[in-house]
């Protein structure tokens, strides 16, 4: 007994000296894999393959579009801002970010924000909805342009970067925000048009937009095409087009995805949706689509113009003035978090008040 114990004291500094080595070996490999930008393949025990990815192939490509209308131009301006802002906090897996113009040509602000111009559509062919213009904007950009990163955040001017955003998708699987107005199975009449009984239940389609949603670039640049394609066809069938209104591009994008295949993974905390969500929480985002309006107890006047209001809106011409007056007491969070936020902006954005103003 007191050999045997001998033997394992006796060996033990040697065993200890090759597991310090084989960790610093291996510390040094995935330290090499990251800093290099490779991956790596491991075989399982039943010989599935695993794949040790750089947290750099994570990051996401923030992607916008947007016309040359001041409407267009100032929420881009505060949009950008707010992304400089978080893009490099800790969390952060942000990569670069371009404003999509489909207005043909560019405009004043191609200096200050990274703009791809694109074509619109054939003159008339939009019949005034601006944003059918989206998915051929994206047809486009996808075709002709070089993205370093491999997953792209499709997002919209009036979205605001509350924190850093993460990758939220997984794989095959984008990251979409649930909207409660997308209801595929309430309209099957419509939805059977371009999603045949075939292709499956209707609870295939996510009740999700095309914004906010982070996909792999791959799969975009299959689902694009397909979305342009639907939204036209929608717009062409009149009792499409009034059914489904402003969302009709919405629809139009989760029935693509569907038709190639594509679940979203879904993330209510991908965005608040002032007034309605009241408290900011653990959001990402900020979504300013709504109107605000409530007297000055601090009560929504939803429906009514109140005595104190912010609608994006009210400055289609230009943009809002600097230092806007703060919500009364009583008022959600969200609210006051949306104005402080644009305040914010437009304090440290230079001309504020002079450029945006003619498109």
């Amino acid at each position: 007994m007191m050999i045997e114990r001998k033997y394992m004291f006796g060996a033990s500094p040697l065993v200890l000296v090759l597991c310090i080595g084989f960790l610093l070996a291996g510390y040094n490999l995935f330290n090499m894999i990251v800093q290099s930008g490779t991956a790596i393949m491991l075989k399982g025990i039943k010989g599935e393959e695993a794949i040790i990815q750089n947290p750099k192939n994570l990051r996401f490509h923030v992607a916008l579009t947007a016309t040359s209308t001041p409407y267009s131009q100032w929420q881009c301006r505060i949009m950008y801002y707010w992304y400089n802002r978080v893009k490099d906090m800790p969390g952060s897996e942000m990569g670069k970010f371009t404003r999509i113009l489909h207005s043909g040509s560019p405009d004043d602000l191609m200096e200050e924000i990274p703009t791809f111009v694109v074509d619109p559509l054939p003159e008339g062919l939009d019949r005034g909805y601006v944003v059918l213009n989206r998915p051929w904007a994206f047809v486009q950009w996808l075709e002709t342009t070089t993205i370093e990163e491999e997953y792209i955040l499709m997002a919209e001017p009036d979205h605001i970067f509350i924190r850093p955003l993460p990758n939220l998708s997984h794989r095959f699987h984008p990251a979409a925000f649930p909207f409660f107005y997308i209801k595929p199975v309430k309209h099957e009449n419509i939805i059977r048009k371009f999603y045949p009984k075939e292709k499956g239940p209707l609870t295939n389609i996510d009740p999700i937009g095309n914004s906010p949603v982070i996909i792999k670039k791959s799969l975009l640049k299959q689902i694009a095409p397909t979305w342009m394609n639907i939204s036209l066809r929608m717009k062409d069938d009149p009792t499409t087009d009034k059914t489904f209104g402003w969302v009709l591009e919405m629809y139009a994008y989760a029935v693509a995805s569907a038709l190639h295949g594509v679940k979203h993974s879904l993330h209510e905390n991908f965005m608040v949706q002032p007034p309605w969500d009241i408290e900011v929480g653990k959001k990402f985002m900020i979504h300013y689509t709504y109107g605000c309006d409530y007297n000055l107890k601090g009560k929504m006047t939803y429906g009514k113009i109140g005595e104190w209001r912010f609608d994006k809106r009210l400055y289609l011409k230009g943009p809002p003035p600097r230092n806007l007056s703060l919500p009364p007491p009583g008022v959600p969070e969200s609210v006051v978090r949306l104005v402080k936020m644009i305040n914010e902006a437009s304090a440290n954005i230079p001309d504020w008040d002079s450029r945006g103003k003619s498109g």
